[in-house]
């Protein structure tokens, strides 16, 4: 069943968490998600757990923005992330790198 609420993803992700994709991930990933239903969230992944809170982080390693339509369609795998940022949908700053871990990471 599609995800329709950008919060509700963000509740989710502890239950999607892969640890065993973050051994060795000492990290910080800022969200903003823009338009109706967006808002601010980080989530801080060390070892091999994760935790995620709404606001800003002071220090994220890397910031990912987009709108609610296309975090949705991310996570309902209607678009991938490479996708999203090659149309100019999704914009990363930081360690683009580890932007590309996060599908490994959060398997939704």
């Amino acid at each position: 069943m599609a995800i329709t609420d950008v919060k509700e993803v963000f509740s989710r992700v502890p239950q999607t968490f892969n640890p065993n994709a973050a051994k060795n991930v000492n990290a910080v990933f800022q969200f903003d998600i823009t338009g109706q239903g967006g808002g601010n969230w980080n989530v801080v992944v060390k070892g091999e757990t994760c935790q995620v809170s709404e606001g800003r982080a002071n220090a994220p390693t890397v910031t990912l923005t987009m709108s609610a339509e296309t975090w949705l369609a991310m996570v309902n795998k209607q678009i991938n992330g490479m996708q999203a940022f090659m149309s100019g949908k999704l914009k990363v700053s930081g360690d683009i790198m580890l932007a590309q871990r996060i599908p490994d990471l959060f398997p939704f």
